[in-house]
């Protein structure tokens, strides 16, 4: 029978008498994490709160429990028997709300693909093709992560890290995908218009600068005798790099994986026929033990080919 409000079914009664209104789970934290190392301080360094919160949730929660759970010496609090015996039980039931969780979440583990790259590659060449990974593998859970950061997989729940790099990274599996090169590019408005020729005519003109990509193996390669660019915009991220250039800011010094898109769709247009290797490689970095799981061995099944396909385009560019 439906619940109409007017009145309470056994079960709703029931559940009253076994569980009366509890205190809040953050208090109850605070108040673990407090009685374990029976001081304020260090619970509020550990939870990353301040001593005075910690000491706000403890005195709610004795007043809500209606005794006292810590006897206060000066500076220093010390558990009450009754303080002990309840800290001994929250902490168990903490523990087993804990490994619930951790039951749970393993159990979908196995359907989430978590894939870890740099913002720049994930913006400018997964992301625009990871969509048909995901419509032939609609029961995979795809996340998608992008960060400058190595991958620790011993303590991050990373599948796939799809790295720049020189492809040493001890005790894991690696393959290497692609080789690229460094181009410089604009917009084909910069500068009115009136792009430069040869690559003496950029005298004078602005050079985008990006962190870890220097300007002046191109100028060598290019028969300039340059010093490398000390003053202009100096962007981090190389996504951003490649968008301050298709607006017209500057000329960019930019790897052909990156530019592909806004060459083809006319944002940026590649100046002159000088290019230069890039010292990095992009490789496909995993455990030994993930590389077996099925997703992981279809992430890579379908990484391949799309790739094979990718390095035929780049060819014309190099």
């Amino acid at each position: 029978m439906a619940w109409n409000g007017g009145w309470e079914p056994d079960d709703v009664r029931n559940w009253k008498r076994e569980f009366p209104r509890l205190p809040a789970l953050a208090a109850l934290r605070t108040f673990e994490a407090a009685a374990r190392h029976e001081s304020f301080s260090r619970a509020a360094a550990e939870l990353f709160v301040t001593h005075g919160a910690v000491s706000h949730q403890i005195r709610a929660l004795e007043e809500e429990l209606g005794q006292p759970l810590f006897e206060r010496r000066g500076k220093r609090v010390v558990l009450t028997g009754s303080g002990r015996l309840y800290a001994e039980r929250v902490r168990d039931a903490l523990l087993q709300i804990a490994d619930a969780t951790r039951v749970l979440q393993s159990g979908n583990r196995d359907k989430r693909l978590t894939i870890s790259t740099m913002p720049s590659f994930a913006a400018r060449w997964l992301t625009p093709r990871i969509g048909s990974f995901i419509e032939q593998h609609p029961e995979l859970e795809v996340e998608l992560l992008s960060s400058n950061t190595l991958v620790d997989f011993s303590t991050e729940e990373v599948d796939v890290a799809l790295r720049m790099g020189a492809g040493q990274y001890p005790g894991l599996y690696t393959e290497r995908l692609v080789e690229d090169v460094f181009f410089p590019v604009c917009s084909p408005d910069f500068n009115g218009g009136r792009l430069p020729e040869q690559p003496a005519h950029m005298a004078g003109m602005p050079l985008l600068r990006g962190e870890g990509d220097p300007w002046k193996p191109w100028f060598e390669a290019a028969g300039l005798d340059w010093a490398e660019p000390t003053r202009g915009l100096m962007l981090q991220d190389s996504s951003l790099l490649l968008q301050a250039a298709a607006e017209g800011q500057g000329v960019a010094l930019i790897r052909s994986t990156l530019a592909y898109n806004d060459l083809l769709a006319g944002r940026v247009v590649r100046l002159f026929n000088v290019s230069i290797p890039c010292p990095w490689l992009l490789y496909f970095v995993s455990t030994h033990a993930s590389l077996e799981k099925p997703k992981v061995q279809a992430f890579r099944q379908w990484l391949l080919p799309e790739m094979e396909r990718f390095k035929n385009i780049l060819s014309q560019w190099k």
